[in-house]
């Protein structure tokens, strides 16, 4: 069976995206999915960077650690190569209309997803609390065969 990916975009892939990132990847591991790999991307990615110390503070407070992280600009081979392609706002899906399978947390959820940068650890938690909705919502709706499990 071909592998599957879903890439989840922001605007620096330092704050929003990696948590989706990983949020994602972890959900897919702990219910054992296979066949679908996730990765995330920016718009304007600050290449040679790293995930912001916020955003891996409250992923690791939910359990999720993140090690080599490094922000990659999105292309539209990457575009082409993924199944779906998850913007954390309606406006960053409107700068990559016509490029694919690219949809909006908005369209997935009916909310967008702030940019926590700059902010406190609160506003990084309410966006990986707000991300976390979302993935299980991409869980339910884009894997077939899903079948909830608690974490």
């Amino acid at each position: 069976m071909k592998r599957k990916k879903i890439v989840f975009v922001c605007t620096g892939n330092t704050c929003r995206s990696p948590m989706a990132e990983a949020i994602l990847r972890h959900k897919i591991k702990q219910n054992k999915i296979k066949w679908w790999d996730v990765a995330s991307c920016g718009i304007h990615a600050e290449v040679g960077g790293t995930i912001s110390l916020n955003s891996s503070l409250a992923l690791k407070e939910v359990g999720i650690t993140v090690q080599n992280f490094k922000p990659r600009q999105l292309t539209e081979k990457i575009v082409a190569n993924s199944v779906l392609v998850v913007c954390m706002t309606a406006s960053q899906q409107k700068m990559l209309e016509g490029m694919g399978n690219v949809l909006s947390v908005k369209d997935i959820c009916g909310y967008d997803v702030p940019d926590p940068y700059g902010g406190n650890l609160d506003a990084y938690r309410a966006a990986r609390d707000a991300i976390s909705r979302a993935c299980d919502v991409i869980l339910k709706s884009f894997i077939p065969n899903y079948k909830e499990i608690n974490l």
